[in-house]
């Protein structure tokens, strides 16, 4: 494991369906931010919670005004860069793929298969190459305290899976039955329409991830369940905010203030481009991101 930065951070969260603020912040402040990317999908609220700045972002916007497809994830993303966030905790409901996963179920996930195509999914590109190791998409350690809220959060009551492969679809259409029965052959454990695409830019940005899922049904595959429908997902998703903002308020006072994860140099060996072929433009759109790592 490499040894990266060990400064106190501030914690960011990306609020997903049913999730559209974060109740218990103190001293509130809405805040603007600018990227090169463009606007995030709202200015992020910045406030304190037990001595810590966290910073919120409802991915869809005041109002869920976005489709997955077009959320600017890598505004979002760079807007909790520049706030000064090193952890990003990402709440999001998905539908079940496994039977033992019911709806209002919590997962940990650790996995991701991407089957998205119509987003930009990386902050490289226009002249700057870069790869990044994802192999382990998510930092254990802050999964390990999020699953830890959880399970004092749902005490007695919802079950907490620790792992589990998060299968991305573009959306904004649920599956077809067929699609569900092909993704149920994956092995995969839940299926979403966000989360790859976050936490590869959040590598990327070098910022430990972890993502919350919340069950809300069964997708289409479960011969003795209704198919998905939006509103019965609303209605679960209802039971599931309150055990996922109590989970937040759990997990936030016990995270460390330091990193030694290798998420916090993730992009120390990325860039493949030359430094002296790298466009001053270039070199001003991810000054915030790589600029240590131009010099």
């Amino acid at each position: 494991m490499q040894t990266g930065d060990t400064s106190a951070g501030v914690i960011g969260v990306f609020g997903g369906s049913g999730l559209y603020d974060f109740a218990g912040l103190d001293e509130v402040l809405e805040t603007p931010v600018s990227t090169p990317f463009g606007p995030p999908s709202a200015p992020p609220l910045v406030g304190r919670y037990a001595g810590r700045t966290v910073v919120f972002i409802p991915r869809h916007g005041r109002g869920h005004r976005l489709l997955p497809s077009e959320v600017n994830y890598r505004a979002n993303v760079h807007a909790m860069k520049q706030l000064g966030v090193t952890q990003v905790i990402s709440v999001s409901a998905v539908g079940s793929m496994k039977e033992q996963i019911r709806p209002g179920d919590f997962v940990l996930v650790d996995q991701f298969v991407d089957r998205t195509h119509r987003r930009a999914s990386t902050f490289f590109g226009d002249g700057v190459v870069g790869h990044v190791a994802f192999a382990d998409p998510v930092c254990a350690e802050l999964a390990a305290e999020v699953a830890e809220g959880a399970r004092h959060a749902t005490s007695g009551g919802r079950t907490v899976h620790l792992g589990g492969a998060y299968l991305c679809i573009e959306g904004p259409q649920f599956s077809t039955r067929a699609e569900s029965h092909i993704y149920r052959s994956f092995g995969v454990s839940v299926i979403g329409m966000t989360g790859a695409t976050e936490a590869k830019l959040c590598r990327e940005a070098e910022l430990c991830f972890s993502l919350l899922a919340l069950a809300t049904d069964y997708d289409c595959w479960h011969p003795e369940e209704a198919h998905v429908t939006a509103g019965a997902v609303v209605e679960v998703m209802k039971a599931n905010v309150e055990a996922a903002q109590e989970t937040l308020r759990r997990t936030l006072p016990q995270l460390p203030t330091g990193r030694r994860c290798a998420c916090a140099t993730a992009a120390r060996h990325a860039i493949l481009t030359s430094k002296d072929s790298i466009s001053p433009e270039s070199r001003e759109r991810l000054r915030g991101l790589y600029g240590r790592y131009f010099e």
